[in-house]
C-alpha cells in the first residue's frame, strides 16, 4: 500500500481549507506565459508551451505527492551489506527516485545545455522554474550535474570530456552520470583559502602520473554523485587561493573498481531532506587535474556562479508557489461573511509577496537570456550576469524566506501542520541564503564585480540602452533611470571606499533598481501583443516602496486606487492609464 496521502482535489476540499491539489501550477499564473513568450519569442515559446502546460498539471499533482512523501523519508546511508561488505550505499526513497526519473531522463534538466541544437538556457530554467514547485531538494544535483558538465566543457582536457560528455549528457535514466561540488571543509567555508585537502602528484601500477586527493570534505551535497568537481591545494602550491587546483573525482574508476572516499555520514537537514548531503573523508581518492593548478578557485567560480543563477531560479519558484497557494486559500475561504481576498488587509499583504516573487522572475529570465549572449562572446552581457547572479542569489532567496512565511500565515494553523505544501516551502526557502555563499558573502561579491571588473559600468550601459528603447511613458523611463543611477552611485561609493557595513543596503537598492526597470520595459514588450501594463504598475509600486523616502511614524492614506490594486491582487491585465496612476510623485 503507498505511504502517500490523500488529498482532495480543489474541486471538492473543504470550504474552511482550501486545497489547491490538482490545479495547474502553468495555467493558473497567468503572468507567467506573456511574460516567457516576450522573451523566446513566438516560435520558441510556441515548441515548448505543450510542454509547460503538461509539467503545470503534473507539478500541482504527481509531482507534488512524490515531493511530500521524499521529503518525509530522507535518505538513508548503508555502509555494509549484511555479510559485512562496504558498500557505501545511498538508499533513496523510491518516491525521490521517480522524481529522479522526471527530471534527469523525461524532462532532461542537466542534459538540456549540453546536446547538440540545445535551446537557450531559459527554456531549462522555465522549466525548472515549474519543477521546483513541486519539489526543491532535487533541484540541487540537477543543477550540480548541469553546472559540472559545463565547467567540464570549459576547463577539460579532451580526453575527459570525451569519456564523461555522453554520460553527464544523458537521458537514459540506467546509464546517466549526476554530478556534485565538493568543496567546503569545516575551516573553509566561505574563507576557501583556507581549503586543505592534499593533492599528491605520483604513479600508477602502470607508471603514468596520477593524483590523488587527501582531505575531509564537511558538506557534500548530493553525496554519491558519480562524478565531483573537488577543489584541493597540491603539496608545493603556495597558501592562499593561488595555491588552488580542480580536480574531477569520480566514483567508480575506469577499471571498475570504486575510488578510495569514504562517505562518513548524511547532515540531517532541516530543508531538501529529500537530497543526500554528507561528510566525505579522501584516502587517496585518484583524481583528474581540470586546467591549471593555481586556476582551481577561478575555474569552480563558473559553477558557483551557475549555481547562484540556479539558486535564484528555485527562490523565484518556491515564491510563485507560495503565492499560488495564498491566492488559492485567500480567493476560496471565506471567514466573518467574505472572502479573504475582499479584504484590504489581505489584499496588501498577498501584494507585498507577489512583488518579490516577480521581480525574482524578471531577474532570473534576463539573465538566462544575457548567459546566452554572454557563451557567444558578448562582453557585456557577460560583465552583466556577473552581477547580476550574485544579486538574484542574495537578495531573492532572502526575500523567499519571509514570502513563503507570509503564505503560511495566509493559510492559518492549517498551514503550520506538515501535511501542507507550507512548512517544506519554508524550510526549503532557508537554504537559498546559506548554499554558494550567505547573504553577506553574495553581497560583498556584487560590490567586487562593480569594482573590479567593470561590471557595474556594463550594467549601467545595458538598463538605460533597454529603457531609452523601450517605449515606455517618458516619466516612467526618466524615474527608472534616475534610481537606478542613485542605486549604482550608492553601490559605487560602497565598493570603492570599503564600506563593507553598507554593502548590503546597496546591493539591495541595486536589485530593487534593475529588477523596476526590467519589469517596465516587460511591460511595454509585452503589450505589444496583449496590451497588459502590469508589470509596469508593479516597478512603480516597486520604487515607490523600496526606493524612495518614507516617514515610518507616518499612517497610510486611504489609497485611491484600490481598484487598481485589486486588479494586480487579481492578477488582471491592466491598461497604461491604470498604470501610470501607480507611478510614485517625483
Amino acid at each position: 500500500m503507498s505511504d502517500r496521502p490523500a488529498f482532495a482535489t480543489a474541486a471538492c476540499g473543504s470550504a474552511n481549507i482550501p486545497d489547491s491539489r490538482g490545479i495547474n501550477f502553468y495555467t493558473s499564473d497567468p503572468g507567467f506565459a506573456p511574460l516567457l513568450r516576450s522573451y523566446l519569442g513566438d516560435a520558441a515559446f510556441g515548441a515548448i508551451e505543450t510542454q509547460l502546460v503538461a509539467l503545470g498539471q503534473r507539478a500541482s499533482d504527481e509531482l507534488d505527492a512524490l515531493a511530500l512523501v521524499a521529503d518525509k523519508h530522507p535518505p538513508a546511508l548503508e555502509q555494509r551489506t549484511r555479510r559485512g561488505e562496504a558498500t557505501q550505499r545511498i538508499a533513496k526513497h523510491p518516491d525521490y527516485v521517480a522524481l529522479e526519473r522526471v527530471a534527469y531522463a523525461e524532462l532532461g534538466l542537466a542534459a538540456m545545455s549540453h546536446r547538440e541544437n540545445a535551446p537557450a538556457p531559459l527554456v531549462k530554467y522555465a522549466l525548472t522554474y515549474l519543477f521546483v514547485q513541486a519539489e526543491f531538494g532535487l533541484c540541487c544535483p540537477v543543477s550540480m550535474t548541469d553546472s559540472l558538465t559545463r565547467t567540464l566543457r570549459r576547463f577539460g582536457s579532451p580526453e575527459l570530456i570525451a569519456r564523461y560528455l555522453p554520460v553527464l549528457a544523458s537521458q537514459d535514466f540506467d546509464s546517466l552520470y549526476q554530478g556534485a561540488m565538493f568543496m567546503t571543509e569545516q575551516a573553509a567555508g566561505s574563507d576557501v583559502a583556507r581549503i586543505a585537502t592534499r593533492a599528491v602528484r605520483t604513479q600508477d601500477k602502470r607508471g603514468e602520473d596520477v593524483w590523488r586527493l587527501y582531505g575531509d570534505k564537511w558538506f557534500c551535497s548530493n553525496a554519491d554523485a558519480d562524478l565531483a568537481m573537488v577543489l584541493a591545494r597540491p603539496d608545493d602550491a603556495p597558501p592562499g587561493i593561488k595555491g588552488l587546483a580542480l580536480f574531477l573525482l569520480p566514483k567508480t574508476l575506469p577499471d571498475g573498481t570504486r575510488n578510495t572516499y569514504r562517505i562518513v555520514r548524511l547532515k540531517d537537514k532541516l530543508g531538501s531532506r529529500s537530497m543526500a548531503s554528507g561528510e566525505i573523508v579522501l584516502e587517496g581518492a585518484q583524481a583528474y587535474l581540470i586546467g591549471e593548478v593555481g586556476r582551481g578557485f577561478h575555474q569552480m567560480a563558473d559553477m558557483i556562479n551557475m549555481s547562484r543563477l540556479s539558486n535564484g531560479v528555485r527562490a523565484a519558484g518556491l515564491m510563485r508557489r507560495a503565492v499560488t497557494e495564498a491566492l488559492h486559500v485567500a480567493r476560496n475561504r471565506e471567514a466573518f461573511g467574505r472572502k479573504l481576498i475582499e479584504m484590504p488587509l489581505m489584499q496588501r499583504q498577498l501584494l507585498k509577496m507577489m512583488l518579490p516573487a516577480e521581480q525574482a522572475r524578471s531577474m532570473f529570465m534576463r539573465i538566462a537570456m544575457l548567459l546566452a549572449r554572454a557563451d557567444q562572446g558578448n562582453e557585456i552581457a557577460a560583465r552583466c550576469v556577473r552581477i547580476l547572479t550574485p544579486l538574484v542569489k542574495f537578495r531573492a532567496c532572502r526575500d523567499a524566506r519571509r514570502v513563503t512565511g507570509d503564505a503560511m500565515e495566509v493559510r492559518g494553523g492549517a498551514g503550520y501542520i506538515e501535511e501542507w505544501s507550507d512548512p517544506r516551502l519554508v524550510r526549503d526557502a532557508h537554504l537559498g541564503s546559506i548554499w554558494e555563499g550567505t547573504s553577506n558573502i553574495v553581497a560583498l561579491d556584487v560590490a567586487r564585480a562593480a569594482k573590479r571588473e567593470g561590471a557595474l559600468d556594463a550594467l549601467a550601459r545595458y538598463v538605460h540602452a533597454e529603457l531609452d528603447e523601450s517605449g515606455l511613458p517618458e516619466t516612467s523611463a526618466a524615474l527608472l533611470g534616475g534610481v537606478f543611477d542613485r542605486a549604482g552611485e550608492a553601490l559605487t561609493s560602497v565598493a570603492e571606499c570599503g564600506r563593507d557595513e553598507s554593502v548590503r543596503q546597496a546591493a539591495s537598492a541595486l536589485y530593487h533598481a534593475t529588477t523596476a526597470a526590467f519589469m517596465a520595459c516587460e511591460a511595454a514588450r509585452i503589450s505589444r501583443s496583449d496590451a497588459d501594463y502590469r508589470r509596469l504598475a508593479l516597478a512603480h509600486l516597486l520604487v515607490r516602496h523600496k526606493l524612495l523616502p518614507r516617514d515610518p511614524l507616518a499612517l497610510d492614506e486611504r489609497d485611491s486606487h484600490a481598484a487598481t490594486l485589486r486588479a494586480l491582487v487579481d492578477e488582471r491585465a491592466l491598461q497604461l492609464d491604470q498604470a501610470m496612476q501607480l507611478m510614485p510623485a517625483r
